[in-house]
């Protein structure tokens, strides 16, 4: 080639004879190489012994080997198309420190499994364990003949150069294809997993596949998977196909026919390596990368058992039964309506001069304490009163002077507007409301002073803001719940989704329909609230047309936007449960919990209306620090659990949110948070405290507040001391608790008035209590849970109670749904006994 290459100038003849020679060479070459190979390979033949033995079933072989013997075990049985019959493999290795493995090949006539020992499986962060003893069973591809002979070969071959003894068994499993309703025990190991099989019977379109073990540990994997070779049974390869999930004590998969067009499909059992998916401890982190940990012994006894799930007849029986429900309320409130409106003819009307315990025998006797007596409201605030009152205000507040002849708790006599057009500046409305608000005694008629029509908008924007939030909310909650669903059943991956295993039935896509069908409550009641409401803003809109003495003087403002704001909420909440129920986890459990936060933020803002419906805060504003709550409520979901820093920034902004609340309502909104409001609160301090021992001057408004601070306090420093891993029901906790205390105060106070509960408010009240004790008594049973790992959450599982169909966590929306109708019917009706009292002699507080 050399001379080809100097020569490349010669004529073109040269050439040709240099390139015929290197391909010459070339060829050469390339046999020679093959010849030497071919001699190799019989030389290595030669001297490697291949020893095929007739072997026989449930006899176990003692042998030995080495890189110069191969033995193959040749094994033959009668298969048939209606029986399956499991064949298993167990090696077990006799002679340690080993170098190199042993391999086993076993051919089959559609399947090959090879495996080594000793078996080395890997946990987390390349953890390397190693396993001497090694069975897995072979998989047994369906025949089509009626009867026939399969033969299968095992092949053992090494290359160690030492000789290596082992123990060798093939063995039939009798128990192979499981029985309906038969439980049937087995032991597992990481190194020793075990399948079965389930034929569909006639008639049953879905079943129940339940494990169960009396230990938590070590964890396991149980795994669905069609009838194909090769069956994935390692901890490395289960979760390739078909449906899994891990489990400490139990496990269940609901399996349906439709899935498998076989009609039969194979249970799996795999026990892992370590317990860190099901909580359990972590082993140490190796000191050398190659070390082999110990496994330890991680035997594990379970037992299986397959039942029939329910048939369509429950499905259709269920939902039935929950429509049923709901619309009987619809029913009984028809028939109410309908008697309300025979009784509507007699209603009496408003009188000038009647207190609240004239309109009808009240509960209670009005007692004589500082609101002094009902019937000379007006005269009853004393110019004495008044002037120390301002006096005071004039001391602390800087408020400007103005007469008081005009200034008195009855309508007539009190400004009748705080539009800019009645006042020369705006310091004289400033001043006006300074001098109303800041009385020591309240009337509803102080409150009530700006035009309806401007009121009634400002409210109806709750109802609006609340609707487009949830079109903004929910459209994206639905796509990502969908995804979630895909996801479940395009991976398999039973994990991901927390739900009641024991009583989940699926529907089409759906992996837990009962749990989506139960909140139809909360939308059906919701929907039934708001034509409720809707009848009641009717009737009063022709009450104000007719000029109605009643519906224009009397009773408490009627304000129907945060009611319809309300049950808006309501309807949401049910939707965005039904939501949450696609695919329960910790990342979408602020889905559940979001409207909650509304319902409990417009209950209270809804009672602070009633009586103080000119000073309420504006849908804004009452949106935007829901908004902040929410926030807070994602925060502490992502970043909570364990995170000192956050929980005490969220304790001190939770200290500090109480106190100006706190604040805002003593005063009536009459304060100002500026760079002079610490001068003035020690000028308070001093004046009140120091030089002259005074109490407060709202003795009741005090009250709640005080009592509000004790609990808010509290929960806050519950939160810093134990930090709940559930940080969205804590948040919860908080709303509810002070919804309730301010209910409370204002049914107490309400009945210190004088004023009276109408039987029908108090049924809802009665009845609404009890039914909140009964939904809190199947909320708190807890099913599941994703404060742990999805195994550990199985272990609460139970089974349907109520026609076979619904669960506990079902009844709690069943219950809640209910209670929440009645809570809302209670804050609609609880001040009917108002309704033909004027506005001077109903009290704030």
């Amino acid at each position: 080639m050399l001379i080809c290459w100097k020569s490349r100038h010669k004529p073109s003849g040269f050439l040709s004879t240099c390139f015929k020679w290197d391909f010459t060479l070339r060829s050469l070459y390339v046999l020679f190489t093959l010849v030497l190979n071919i001699s190799c390979y019989e030389l290595a033949t030669e001297t490697n012994e291949i020893v095929q033995k007739d072997a026989q079933f449930d006899f176990t072989y003692n042998d030995e080997v080495n890189t110069g013997i191969q033995t193959i075990y040749a094994f033959n049985h009668t298969v048939s198309r209606n029986k399956t019959e499991g064949v298993r493999v167990w090696v077990n290795l006799l002679t340690e420190n080993t170098k190199s493995p042993i391999l086993f090949v076993v051919r089959q006539k559609q399947a090959v499994l090879s495996f080594q020992v000793p078996l080395i499986l890997r946990g987390l962060y390349q953890r390397k364990y190693l396993y001497t003893q090694v069975g897995r069973t072979l998989c047994q591809p369906p025949t089509r003949a009626l009867s026939e002979t399969e033969y299968f070969y095992v092949d053992v071959s090494t290359l160690s150069s030492s000789t290596i003894k082992y123990q060798f068994r093939i063995s039939r499993v009798d128990s192979f294809t499981l029985q309906t309703d038969l439980k049937f025990s087995f032991t597992a190991t990481p190194s020793q997993p075990q399948y079965f099989k389930y034929d569909f019977p006639d008639g049953v379109d879905s079943v129940i596949v339940k494990v169960n073990s009396q230990t938590n540990f070590p964890c396991s994997v149980m795994s669905i998977q069609d009838i194909q070779c090769p069956v994935y049974d390692l901890d490395n390869n289960v979760a390739f196909i078909g449906m899994y999930q891990t489990m400490t004590k139990t496990a269940a998969i609901t399996v349906q026919r439709k899935d498998f067009p076989s009609n039969s499909f194979y249970v799996v059992v795999v026990v892992k390596t370590e317990d860190e998916a099901c909580g359990g401890p972590l082993k140490y982190y190796p000191l050398l990368p190659d070390q082999l940990m110990d496994p330890g012994n991680r035997s594990k006894t379970l037992d299986v058992v397959v039942s029939p799930a329910i048939k369509s007849e429950v499905y259709v029986m269920g939902m039935l039964f929950c429509l049923g429900i709901f619309l009987s309320f619809y029913v009984l409130t028809f028939l109410m309506a309908c008697v309300e409106s025979k009784r509507g003819h007699h209603k009496r009307e408003c009188h000038p001069d009647m207190s609240p315990a004239e309109t009808g025998k009240g509960l209670v006797t009005p007692l004589p304490y500082e609101y002094g007596s009902v019937a000379d409201n007006g005269s009853s605030f004393s110019s004495e009163a008044i002037t120390d009152s301002i006096a005071s205000a004039e001391v602390h507040y800087g408020y400007m002077e103005r007469s008081l002849e005009s200034v008195g708790c009855s309508r007539q006599d009190s400004l009748s507007s705080v539009e800019e057009d009645d006042y020369d500046t705006l310091a004289d409305i400033d001043s006006d409301k300074n001098i109303v608000r800041t009385k020591k005694y309240l009337c509803v008629s102080d409150l009530a002073r700006k035009d309806k029509r401007i009121l009634s908008k400002k409210y109806q924007i709750y109802f609006w803001n609340i609707s487009t939030i949830a079109v903004f909310y929910a459209l994206p909650v639905i796509q990502l719940v969908i995804t979630y669903q895909t996801v479940v059943n395009v991976t398999g991956n039973q994990d991901i989704c927390y739900y009641n295993f024991l009583c989940a039935h699926p529907l089409g896509a759906l992996s837990s329909f009962n749990n989506i069908l139960s909140n139809l409550g909360y939308v059906m009641l919701g929907l039934l609230f708001l034509l409720i409401v809707l009848q009641r803003d009717m009737k009063h809109n022709r009450a104000l047309v007719r000029n109605d003495l009643a519906a224009l003087e009397c009773g408490i403002p009627k304000h129907f936007g945060l009611f319809y704001a309300m049950g808006t909420a309501l309807m949401m909440e049910g939707l965005l449960s039904a939501c949450y129920h696609v695919c329960p986890n910790y990342t979408n459990f602020q889905f559940d919990t979001s409207f909650m936060y509304m319902i409990a933020g417009l209950c209270m803002l809804k009672l602070y209306q009633k009586r103080h419906p000119d000073i309420n805060a504006s849908a804004y504003t009452a949106y935007a620090c829901l908004a902040a709550v929410i926030f807070f409520s994602v925060l502490g979901v992502v970043f909570g659990k364990g995170n000192t820093v956050f929980w005490i920034v969220f304790s001190v902004i939770h200290i500090l949110a109480t106190m100006l609340l706190s604040t805002q309502l003593y005063y009536m909104g009459r304060w100002r948070l500026d760079s002079g409001v610490f001068r003035r609160i020690l000028h308070i301090v001093y004046t009140d405290c120091i030089r002259t021992c005074s109490g407060p001057m709202y003795i009741d408004r005090m009250v709640l507040l005080v009592m509000g601070n004790i609990v808010n306090w509290s929960l806050a420093a519950y939160g810093l001391i134990e930090r709940p891993s559930d940080f969205a029901s804590y948040l919860l906790a908080i709303a509810i608790c002070n919804l309730l205390l301010y209910f409370a105060f204002y049914i107490i106070m309400k009945l210190r008035s004088g004023e009276r509960i109408q039987c029908l408010a108090l049924v809802c009240i009665l009845f609404t209590a009890v039914v909140w004790g009964f939904a809190l008594f199947f909320f708190f049973q807890g099913l599941s849970t994703w404060q742990k790992t999805p195994a550990e959450s199985r272990e609460h599982n139970r089974e349907c109670i109520l026609l076979s169909f619904f669960d506990d966590h079902d009844i709690w929306h069943f219950l809640s749904s209910i209670a929440m109708f009645g809570s809302f019917l209670v804050l609609l009706t609880m001040d009917d006994d108002l309704d033909n009292v004027q506005r001077d002699k109903i009290y704030v507080f």
